[in-house]
């Protein structure tokens, strides 16, 4: 098992330094100058080239990029070259907006997605039919388009919710429900799919012909076994959301990771966009290695290499 999981850590390790060199390349061979961008236009040649060299930025690529590492293993993400101000702090301060936010689309993905999809494949029927117009239009309306939406029908024509910032749970619901809408229906089909195919089991026959209560095989013998691959896909659904949605925050005004990574991204505030992409995949691979371990844990043939 140690071996096993000092493979997985290795991976990540380098799963991690790709993602860095990714990022610090495209990053910097995108098209515009930061420089520009902060003084303007027309700022003259020798304040450019003065702030070039505060920056660091008229250095060689290469002296950049190590510099860059170097400043990583101090645990230094740098400092942003728009606001002036350490990156560590930046994402120590928008962070709890995305926790916020993550958590409660969750929690509402949970409660919609898990009670439709068990219903759908206990009872079938009109409920089945139900559960397959909703997974249909969770997974197929985007998040760019479901948001506007929301924000025309409960914030200006109802008038029921506001349509941005962070103050009070009644800025938080437009936001949740535009992640949770899609989330939950991923929940509810895994949840119908998994429940199903539990349902086919020789132990859930067994219990039948024993005589055991319906109620008592769908709960207490088929859903404890098929909610297995159903906390997969929720962990994994939860770092998606923790890494902070872009599109749902920017839409929504909303402080967290999300809207800070899209802004940057138009300052080409470089250390700024390094770190929050940097937080985005060590949660990533935090989690798939916490769940690769997982699997080892319950089934040995993984950590033996049975899964190759």
């Amino acid at each position: 098992m140690l071996r096993f999981a000092m493979r997985r850590l290795v991976m990540m390790i380098i799963s991690l330094m790709g993602v860095i060199t990714l990022t610090f390349m495209l990053l910097h061979f995108v098209p515009g100058d930061p420089v520009e961008m902060m003084l303007g236009e027309q700022a003259s040649a020798q304040d450019k080239a003065n702030l070039r060299r505060e920056l660091g930025l008229d250095q060689p690529f290469i002296t950049q990029y190590l510099n860059y590492l170097s400043d990583l293993t101090a645990m230094d993400l740098g400092r942003s070259l728009s606001l002036r101000t350490p990156v560590k702090d930046e994402i120590i301060k928008h962070f709890p907006a995305t926790v916020e936010l993550s958590i409660a689309a969750l929690a509402l993905a949970l409660f919609i997605g898990l009670p439709l999809g068990v219903t759908s494949a206990v009872h079938g029927g009109w409920r089945d039919r139900v559960c397959h117009i909703y997974t249909l239009m969770g997974m197929s309306i985007p998040g760019v388009f479901l948001g506007p939406i929301l924000i025309y029908i409960f914030a200006i024509q109802l008038n029921w919710f506001p349509v941005s910032d962070r103050d009070g749970w009644a800025h938080l619901v437009l936001p949740a429900c535009s992640l949770a809408f899609p989330l939950g229906a991923v929940i509810a089909r895994m949840s119908r799919a998994s429940l199903l195919e539990v349902l086919q089991e020789d132990y859930i026959r067994t219990a039948r012909a024993k005589g055991a209560a319906e109620h008592v095989i769908h709960f207490k013998h088929a859903l404890r076994n098929a909610l297995i691959p159903i906390v997969t896909v929720v962990g994994l659904q939860l770092s998606a959301l923790l890494t902070g949605t872009v599109v749902t925050e920017t839409i929504f005004d909303w402080p967290g990771i999300g809207s800070l990574m899209y802004s940057a991204i138009q300052r080409r505030d470089y250390p700024l966009v390094q770190g929050c992409v940097l937080l985005v995949a060590t949660i990533y691979v935090l989690v798939n290695l916490a769940t690769d371990l997982m699997y080892g844990v319950v089934n040995p043939r993984v950590r033996t290499g049975g899964e190759a």
